[in-house]
């Protein structure tokens, strides 16, 4: 259990050298600035709404709750002045403490205020789909009545203003004591989250100053290594938080020369505590690529003695903090009994003790950086996009900057992303002479730059930046999910005609930009990211306990005063808590994730507040092949974000006939969804998959899909039985059904993603697809009987098309591109925007023609085909014979050919008859293996045929 006020605190104080009392002094203000005034901003800021709300309220309700208003925008007034004072005054502490209970109180009561509106919405809502129902058909089938819900009367009016009005006097109390105080006003700052001039990331892989470190660390990595060499051979790297270690080791294991080197590659974060079977699990997943079965250590240590046997292994552990020598022994005389002579193993720690245990043969220390280097790693980043004027202005200021890093690379990179957006002398000079370099901080200088960058952010930024801590470390962020959570807890501010994910998107960039983040993956857009150790020990220590993030060995649930006001519960691990407690224990959640262990009770309907579920289905809920989810769920009207998982693939999960009352509902994702007619009322949704057109389970039909008019990305399964994958012979009937389905479906106009899974007709309606103007990626995956392709060249948007499965596709030609005989003379642009191309598993495709008409080559100059065209990929595609001629005019930046043997024959350098039209492209990839990596090898087109 992530504990932040108590057992975390107390392990990082242990861990970190420093003074006790002059951190436990520190700790202190850094929960308050977090949360004090960025609560109160949202607070005030919902207070407001609830006034402007269209629901008629009473008399006495508007006023208490205009009082509540008042008073808190006098104390914010006076925050500024608090939050510096309370450093030295433990009575300000406490009254700031207590300002922010009511704050969450206050929270709790408008929520709660806000679902009986929605319900009353609902039930009037409901009440018309009924009327439209009995005006289609007079025979309709019975169905089954949801519950009234009671409109907003005269006894809720009373109870919310007797609650408003008990919180008015709390805070009554706290302005008086406030006045006693005499604090200064301070004028009021508005919280704007202002966008990056520039979201260029600096290139920060290279390691300054530690050249030599990293060509002394390959060499012995490469050795060949005496025979009387201790075996396994352990190097170490030593240093304290913050030195580069786990970028160094990055860097040796990423080495071309490495690469090649060694058989067998796996990198594993050990972390505190020393999971042996975590860490065991790890080592074998990333050997098998797959996650392991087996629970017990000496199983999973022997399955790891049977996959390197006689292989030379490359093995980092990476992050080790136990000095425990039992903990390693397994480990150690596992691999000592494998493994071929000249293996290696890696360690990085802060300690020297654990390179001691762990019987390293070297021991590499990682010291400060020269401070010449230390200014290098600064200045790259603080002047990146500045003139040179600018530069010449700030430079004195900015190498005294440099010099409180005190050689610590990541306190450079730190700084360096935080001034990189100060352009004036003063703010420059303001950051020199800040008060919090006097801090004895942790790590001996690590914290007084990260509290910097820390206080330099908006209040929504700083709270969703210390949300950060609920998870442990070393995690691998979601960076989807995390942004949704951000959501569900009402830390992003909506901004005018900008949909909120995309403000929560960039909220994230901000935090990336400024190094809060490291290892951030794109794939057109952020996908994951992992946030350094210490930089999650300072998270941890601004963050107060409303958010609990369960692992294994931890006591599981907290005491009931912390439990009933926690907002955020996620199962990182498995646990046997009695999930039918929800309700009692955690009636004010906002964001809940469950693992494979964990059935959803039947309570969940009770948790009014919920914003977030995210349920991994167990296969205990399945029952005859298909999971039937709890009726309660429909009640969870606040509810914006359900994600359901699943074990089993291609196993129906019927939600119930409820899901049409969640009208906040803006995600719907599961692997295999049976959804009621209903869903037609989700007109809040964004994203929907997998959506199942489901005949034998009664499903919705996809034409209720029209009414979905926010609705941007969308998954389509065409079902035809339990496991459609393994289904030989689809029949007549279901293909006829398929054709006349996409033919009459009708899809939101500002639809950009669309993925059709499964779909069983020989041709696909070209009307359809010429619809979807906004359209940016087409996935067709799974179309087995289609003879052809539409036209997909006429989508005007369209930036990414992948085409999967279709088995009985022998020819793709100008029909794909889309090009009519009617607008021979015209200038047309075929695929204007298309950036990504995949084909993968076509297995009888033969020919791919295009880009040439009747007329020759006046009629050539006339089209245009792909001219934005970066990526071009083809796997498993074995009866290919040749490539189109266009793509010689297309500005294609890496080409994958994977297990085509005709086509890689075709486009080896000179002998190649396709090689005219690939020769300009600067990466080539010709594959014969299993991998889908990107990164096996890269060259440019003069070397092409060595790719192989």
């Amino acid at each position: 259990m992530i504990d932040f006020e108590t057992e975390d605190c107390l392990h990082q104080r242990q861990k970190i050298s420093v003074s006790i009392k002059r951190q436990k002094f520190y700790s202190k203000k850094f929960h308050f600035q977090s949360m004090a005034g960025a609560l109160l901003s949202a607070v005030v800021e919902r207070l407001g709404s609830f006034i402007s709300s269209e629901f008629k309220l009473t008399v006495t309700v508007k006023e208490e709750v205009q009082k509540l208003q008042i008073k808190f925008r006098t104390i914010q007034a006076v925050l500024n002045d608090a939050e510096k004072r309370q450093l030295k005054e433990e009575s300000v502490k406490l009254w700031l403490d207590k300002l922010e209970g009511v704050s969450y109180e206050i929270d709790d009561v408008l929520d709660e205020w806000n679902t009986v509106m929605t319900k009353a919405e609902i039930e009037k809502q409901q009440k018309e789909f009924e009327e439209e129902e009995k005006a289609e058909t007079s025979t309709a089938m019975k169905r089954k009545v949801w519950p009234l819900i009671s409109v907003p009367n005269l006894f809720q009016h009373r109870d919310i203003a007797h609650k408003i009005k008990d919180l008015n006097e709390k805070l009554d109390e706290i302005n008086k004591e406030k006045e006693m105080y005499g604090f200064e006003l301070s004028r009021a700052i508005e919280d704007v989250v202002e966008r990056p001039k520039t979201t260029s990331y600096v290139d920060v892989s290279e390691i300054l100053g530690r050249d030599k470190v990293k060509n002394d660390l390959v060499s012995i990595l490469l050795g060949k290594g005496a025979e009387k060499e201790k075996h396994p051979h352990v190097i170490s790297l030593v240093g304290m938080g913050g030195m580069g270690k786990t970028t160094l080791a990055q860097l040796a294991f990423n080495d071309q020369e490495v690469q090649a080197h060694f058989d067998i590659k796996v990198w594993v974060c050990v972390s505190d505590p020393f999971d042996q079977c975590k860490v065991a699990k790890e080592i074998l997943e990333s050997v098998e690529h797959q996650s392991p079965n087996l629970t017990a250590l000496q199983s999973l240590l022997d399955r790891i003695c049977d996959r390197v046997r006689g292989k030379k292994f490359f093995l980092i552990f990476d992050d080790v903090w136990s000095e425990d020598f039992s903990m390693w022994k397994p480990f150690r005389d596992a691999l000592k009994s494998c493994g071929s002579q000249g293996s290696r193993i890696l360690v990085t720690t802060r300690k020297d003790q654990v390179a001691k245990m762990m019987e390293s043969a070297n021991t590499i220390k990682l010291n400060e950086l020269s401070e010449e280097d230390c200014w290098l790693v600064f200045s790259k980043i603080a002047f990146f996009d500045k003139d040179p004027q600018q530069r010449e202005q700030l430079e004195y200021f900015g190498r005294q900057i440099s010099k409180k890093c005190k050689g610590l690379p990541l306190a450079a990179k730190t700084l360096g992303s935080l001034m990189r957006f100060k352009k004036s002398r003063e703010e420059w000079w303001n950051v020199l002479n800040n008060n919090l370099w006097e801090l004895e901080d942790v790590e001996r200088g690590l914290f007084a730059p990260l509290l910097l960058s820390y206080y330099d952010l908006s209040s929504p930024l700083k709270r969703c930046f210390s949300y950060c801590a609920v998870f442990p470390k070393d995690h691998v962020f979601n960076v989807e999910a995390l942004v949704y959570m951000w959501i569900a807890h009402g830390f992003v501010k909506s901004k005018e005609n900008m949909e909120v994910e995309i403000m929560a998107r960039e909220y994230f960039e901000n935090l990336a930009i400024r190094s809060f983040f490291q290892e951030c993956r794109e794939n057109g857009g952020f996908t994951s990211c992992k946030m350094h150790d210490i930089v999650h020990d300072f998270a941890q220590s601004i963050t107060k306990a409303h958010h609990l993030g369960y692992s294994t060995g931890s006591q599981f649930p907290p005491s009931t005063d912390r439990s009933k006001n926690l907002r955020t519960v996620i199962f990182f691990s498995h646990s046997d808590y009695n999930m039918s407690n929800l309700v009692q224990n955690f009636s004010r959640l906002r964001v809940l994730t469950l693992n494979s262990t964990m059935k959803l009770p039947d309570t969940i309907g009770y948790l009014i507040h919920l914003r977030y579920l995210d349920v991994y289905i167990c296969k205990e809920a399945f029952s005859f092949g298909k999971c039937v989810l709890p009726e309660t769920i429909g009640n969870l009207c606040n509810l914006q974000f359900l994600r359901l998982r699943q074990v089993w693939p291609y196993q129906p999960i019927i939600l119930p006939q409820g899901i049409g009352k969640l009208i906040n509902l803006r995600l719907l994702t599961g692997e295999y969804l049976v959804i009621p007619r209903e869903i037609g009322r989700l007109t809040s949704l964004k994203t929907l998959t997998s959506v199942v057109n489901d005949e034998d389970c009664k499903g919705c039909k996809f034409e209720e899909l029209k009414n979905l008019i926010h609705l941007r990305y969308l998954t389509l399964f065409f079902n035809e039985g339990p496991d459609p994958m393994f289904t030989i012979a689809p029949n007549d009937r279901r293909i006829e059904s398929n054709v006349l389905i996409l033919n009459a479906l009708e899809l939101p106009q500002d639809l950009e993603k669309l993925n059709i899974m499964n779909y069983l007709g020989t041709t696909m309606s070209p009307r359809l697809l010429a619809s979807l103007t906004n359209l940016k990626e087409l996935y067709l995956n799974s179309a087995r009987e289609l003879m052809s392709l539409p036209p997909l060249g006429k989508i005007p948007r369209l930036e990414s098309l992948r085409i999967s499965l279709a088995g009985s596709l022998k020819k793709v030609g100008v029909e794909f591109l889309g090009i009519e005989s009617e607008n021979k003379k015209e200038d047309i642009k075929i695929f204007p925007n298309l950036k990504y191309l995949q084909f993968n598993a076509m297995l009888d495709w033969e020919e791919w023609i295009g880009g040439t008409r009747e007329g020759g080559k006046e009629d050539e100059d006339c089209i245009t085909i792909m001219p934005r065209l970066q990526k071009l990929t083809i796997r498993r595609c074995r009866k290919l014979k040749s490539l189109p001629d266009f793509l010689r005019t297309t500005p294609l930046k890496e080409l994958v050919i994977d297990r085509c043997p005709i086509i890689k024959k075709r486009c080896r350098r000179d002998t190649g008859e396709d090689w005219r039209n690939i020769s300009h492209i600067p990466i080539i990839k010709l594959w014969d293996s299993d991998s889908d990596s990107d990164s096996d090898s890269e060259s440019s087109s003069a070397d092409a045929e060595l790719q192989v």
